[in-house]
Order: structure tokens, then sequence, then C-alpha cells
């Protein structure tokens, strides 16, 4: 009997011992995954972060687009076939050039017909005037009458030579349909015709 007993004693102290451990390994394994919980999320943040900055190249491509338009309406002008093709610059220079000279006539233009009306004024057969002052009035003012309607011809050449820039058909000859050449336009932007063509209507 005390064999017995000893036995049973034995054995509730062994699982008496045993009981406790499990405890605390269950205790001990909600701690790890607590403590990895926080560590997933900041690489989130951090990428959610980096990627904003991609939006700033937009803008180059604009830039791209609007100098590959200048350069399409030099392109297709046309040109002779011994001529290489328009560029952009002296396009550029043909219409700096253009522009120039309208300006210029439309100030012409202007002090003639000031002139002209100062000349009708004063050109009167009234009394005070000879017949030598009231002929050289009416010499002057058919000059300046001529000079002011040459000078309104060129100036419609120069706004047809400028339309014909916008629309893509400067550089073909109005007569024949020919390429009138680059070489001449650049030494006479307002042409219309080709050599050949010009060279057939002056001879008319």
């Amino acid at each position: 009997m005390p064999q017995a007993t000893k036995k049973a004693a034995t054995s509730t102290r062994v699982a008496a011992k045993q009981t406790p451990a499990k405890k605390t390994s269950a205790k001990k394994a909600p701690a790890k995954t607590t403590a990895t919980k926080p560590r997933a999320t900041k690489p989130a943040a951090r990428s959610a972060a980096t990627k904003k900055p991609a939006t700033k190249k937009a803008p180059a491509k604009k830039a791209s687009g609007r100098s590959s338009a200048k350069s399409t309406q030099a392109d297709r002008l046309a040109v002779r076939a011994d001529e290489s093709p328009w560029t952009s610059a002296e396009l550029a220079e043909v219409r700096d050039d253009l522009n120039g000279e309208a300006q210029r006539l439309r100030k012409e233009i202007s002090l003639a017909e000031e002139e002209i009306a100062g000349l009708f004024r004063d050109g009167g057969d009234g009394a005070g005037h000879d017949q030598a002052d009231v002929g050289s009035t009416a010499f002057e003012r058919d000059h300046e009458m001529s000079l002011a309607r040459h000078s309104r011809e060129m100036l419609s050449q120069i706004e047809h030579a400028l339309e014909r820039i916008d629309d893509g058909s400067y550089g073909v000859c109005e007569s024949c349909g020919n390429p009138i050449g680059k070489l001449r336009l650049m030494a006479f932007p307002r042409a219309t015709l080709c050599v050949a063509c010009k060279q057939r209507e002056e001879r008319r």
C-alpha cells in the first residue's frame, strides 16, 4: 500500500508540472504576431509616396508637339527637284520679310493719301492760281495717286503670299502648277509664277 500511494503522488506531481508549461507556451505565441503587424504597413506608405512625382513628365510632350507642327508647315511647301525642302527657319525669314514690307507699304499709302487730299484741296481753279500752278498741282496729284495705286497692288500681293503660306499652297505656280522654286521665292517672296510662266506673261 505505501508503494501505491507513492506512485499516485508522483504521477500527480508530474501532471502538475506539465500543465503550467502549456500555459506559458500559449501566452508567448500572441506576442510574436503583434510585433510583426506594424512593420508590414510602413513599406506600403513609402511606395505610395514614391509614385506621385511620375506625373511631372507630361509637359515635355506638349513642347515636342508644337515644334513638330512648325516643321510640318515648312515641309509641306512645294520645292523643285534640285532643291532641298523648306526649313522652319527659312520660312520664318520669308514671313518676316513679307510682314516688314507690308508694314512699310501701309505707311506709304497713308502718307500718299494725306498728300493727295492736300493737293485736291489746293488745286482748285479759284482766284490767285495761274495756269502753271494748276498744272504742276495736277501733275503732283496724278503722280501721288499712281504711287499709292502701285503700293496697294504690292500690299495685296504680300497679303496673298501670307495667305498661301498659311494654307500650304505657297511655292506653287498659279499658272502651270509646278514649283516656283525656293531660291526665287527667297529673293522675291511675292512671286506667284515660276520663271517660265513669268517670261511667257511678259512677252504678251
